[in-house]
């Protein structure tokens, strides 16, 4: 007997799909909650006051490393508590408390469900900050290298500002608890890294900062584990069903505190890097730039060409401009103020070359200290002045001096000055420059 197969059905359209995979739940927090503009408030709010004073960082890594530390700090903190107290806040605003609390999850895992997806676009927002700040000085940074650590200990101060901030927001149910916070958060911040409070500011994630000075290698670690510690002990306070978990992780913030206060003035050492410098030795006097500023070196170099040059020959002139922190030694003179960044350097360049030669040699008479000058003094300065990088102002001076009229004198001596041979120019400024620094009118010479 033969049987007739029959074919099998198709499948169509209406026949039920494959499951899929179960998404997790911090998905729909991480793509379309509250957490991403979270993320792009703390971006928008670090990269607009960095921008607002890159003049006073951009193109030295120590100070780009300062800036975006303290802007993190003063305002990022702050920002991230809000954030966290704002969404913390949702289940009362919303009235699902109950309908949450059936849920078979338990009371941390929710919390970490909500919280974590914040917590992490919060410091991805400040890395990106962060990232912009570093590319913003790398094109024209001046020499050092940039500074990693500090950045990874402020994003995690962040993200535990973050989850400090959520419990808060549960806790307390009123809307402008998120502002108050973030208010009172800046406002302490502010007086524990500038106020006058002891060893207790040592605790502040601010901490003291300055271009010559590099945190200790444990020092971002420390600091991590104190403020992630706190803000982890908090949320297991908050969530787990045996309050005493949080004991862990506030005992680990506790010996981070202590080893904190404890360092004290320890926390930071001296940058081998900003006690070193780099020399132009083909000039009268030698130029010397920090070596935190080497690529500087040419430029100060050129800015200083004129007076170097006409110094050839003359003696009694100091052996070299130095740039290191401190008073400069006995046959040495400061250079003109290459720090803070800002002023007379930025972004990389000098602003000004004029004005940097001047004030090279106003360093080189060395008599700003000197009060109510002789008329002889001041006749032998101005001209030595006018001679070595006339002041880009002195067309303005001139003109105040002859409304008083005091001009005359000095242009005669100027001119004095301008009209000797090389020989007898030399011979003078010699015996002028053996007396720099004294304010005795006797020993210089006249004109």
């Amino acid at each position: 007997m033969n049987l007739a197969t029959t074919p099998r059905p198709r499948a169509t359209g209406d026949a039920a799909p494959r499951p899929g995979r179960a998404r997790h739940p911090l998905r729909a927090e991480a793509v379309r909650g509250f957490a991403p503009w979270a993320g792009a408030a703390v971006l928008l709010t670090l990269a607009t006051g960095l921008a607002a004073t890159s003049e006073q960082w951009q193109g030295g890594w120590a100070e780009t490393r300062d800036r975006v530390h303290a802007a993190a700090v003063l305002l990022g903190v702050p920002l991230a508590l809000a954030a966290g107290c704002w969404q913390g806040g949702r289940e009362r605003r919303r009235r699902t408390e109950e309908l949450l609390a059936t849920a078979s999850r338990g009371r941390t895992a929710g919390f970490l469900a909500s919280a974590l997806p914040l917590a992490l676009w919060v410091a991805a927002g400040y890395a990106a900050a962060a990232v912009l700040a570093l590319c913003a000085t790398w094109y024209c940074a001046t020499g050092d290298r940039p500074y990693l650590a500090t950045p990874l200990a402020d994003a995690a101060a962040l993200a535990s500002a973050s989850l400090a901030g959520q419990v808060a927001g549960r806790v307390v149910a009123w809307r402008l608890t998120a502002p108050l916070l973030a208010a009172a958060a800046y406002v302490g911040l502010g007086v524990l890294g500038y106020g006058d409070v002891g060893a207790v500011r040592y605790l502040s994630p601010l901490g003291d900062s300055s271009p010559t000075d590099v945190p200790v290698a444990w020092q971002p670690v420390v600091t991590a584990v104190w403020t992630g510690g706190l803000a982890a002990g908090a949320v297991l306070a908050y969530t787990a069903r045996r309050r005493t978990a949080a004991l862990v992780p506030l005992a680990a913030a506790a010996v981070a505190g202590a080893l904190l206060v404890q360092a004290g003035d320890g926390l930071r050492r001296a940058n081998p890097l900003a006690h070193r410098q780099v020399c132009d030795t083909s000039t009268t006097p030698h130029i010397c730039v920090n070596a935190r500023y080497q690529k500087l070196l040419p430029q100060v170099r050129d800015a200083l060409s004129g007076l170097t040059d006409r110094l050839d020959g003359v003696r009694n002139v100091p052996v070299r401009f130095e740039d290191l922190p401190g008073r400069p030694g006995p046959d040495e003179v400061e250079l003109p103020m290459t720090t803070p960044i800002g002023w007379s350097v930025v972004r990389g360049r000098l602003t000004d070359p004029g004005e940097f030669a001047w004030a090279a040699g106003i360093m080189l008479q060395g008599r700003a200290e000197c009060e109510n000058p002789a008329p002889r003094v001041v006749r032998a300065d101005d001209a030595v002045e006018h001679y070595l990088a006339p002041s880009p102002l002195e067309r303005y001076f001139d003109e105040q001096r002859a409304a008083r009229g005091e001009l005359a004198p000095l242009t005669r001596a100027r001119a004095r000055l301008a009209s000797m041979g090389e020989q007898e120019r030399r011979a003078w400024l010699s015996a002028y420059f053996a007396t720099r620094g004294d304010c005795d009118p006797k020993g210089v010479p006249a004109l």
